[in-house]
């Protein structure tokens, strides 16, 4: 599932969309939520995670996408 995951995260030009393990960024936006959109429709598609980071590069939220290894109780 690696190749799936996507995160939303700080650039230069606003907030850009990346694989996990890509140098580049796949998208860029202007806004976060733009970004975000993006980036949970390819997660959907994939099967993966989406996640996304704040300004200091932290990832403040998560979603998972498909088969999830780790749902929660309850």
């Amino acid at each position: 599932m690696s190749g799936k995951n996507k995160h939303v995260v700080p650039h230069e030009k606003g907030w850009a969309v990346k694989s996990e393990g890509a140098s580049r960024a796949g998208s860029v936006h202007k806004t976060q939520q733009a970004a975000i959109n993006v980036a949970r429709e390819q997660a959907r598609a994939g099967r993966g995670e989406l996640f996304i980071h704040n300004r200091q590069g932290q990832i403040r939220e998560r979603d998972t996408f498909g088969n999830d290894p780790y749902p929660p109780k309850g």
